[in-house]
């Protein structure tokens, strides 16, 4: 019985992630890149959800702003091996760079640290049946993804990242 209502709610999560609106309003990186504070600037980034609604496509609004997941295997950085520093994609604030990145086979870029200097926050996710700790980037709020004491590398962490939340600066 619990088999079978695990699978029921492990089938439930993979519709509602296939459900996702497809339409991407065009991309509106002029004002975006207006809008973004320089990278190194710690000041919080606070807008109304309509502005966000401006700014983001419908999938990273979905994702940063309503902590939702893109499909695993789908993200434009999955398996991005330039050189370079990941950001992120509503503010700008730079969070990873390529020598932290890793290839868990996953579906979702993976990460085993941040930058240094409180980058990104973490809480408690206990939604769809579990307990895990979900990132969140400390400028500006927006879900990134959740973190997980599962990692390969020496640090044993994997940040397990949203590609939609990031932008890649290369080097």
């Amino acid at each position: 019985m619990k088999r079978l209502l695990l699978m029921i709610g492990c089938a439930g999560l993979i519709l509602t992630s296939c459900a996702q609106s497809k339409t991407e309003p065009k991309k509106k990186e002029d004002k975006k890149q207006e809008q973004n504070m320089s990278n190194n600037d710690s000041t919080k980034v606070e807008k109304t959800e309509s502005e966000w609604k401006q700014l983001l496509t419908t999938e990273q609004y979905h994702v940063l702003r309503e902590k939702g997941t893109e499909m695993p295997f789908t993200g434009k950085l999955l398996n991005n091996k330039e050189k370079g520093v990941y950001t992120c994609a509503a503010c700008g604030n730079e969070l990873f760079t390529n020598d932290m990145k890793f290839d868990s086979h996953c579906g979702w870029p993976s990460f085993d640290k941040e930058i240094a200097g409180g980058k990104i926050k973490t809480e408690t996710d206990t939604s769809h049946g579990m307990i895990r700790t979900e990132i969140m980037c400390a400028k500006c709020g927006s879900h990134l993804g959740h973190l997980f004491d599962d990692g390969p590398t020496e640090t044993g962490m994997r940040y397990c990242v949203n590609s939609v939340s990031l932008d890649f600066k290369k080097e």
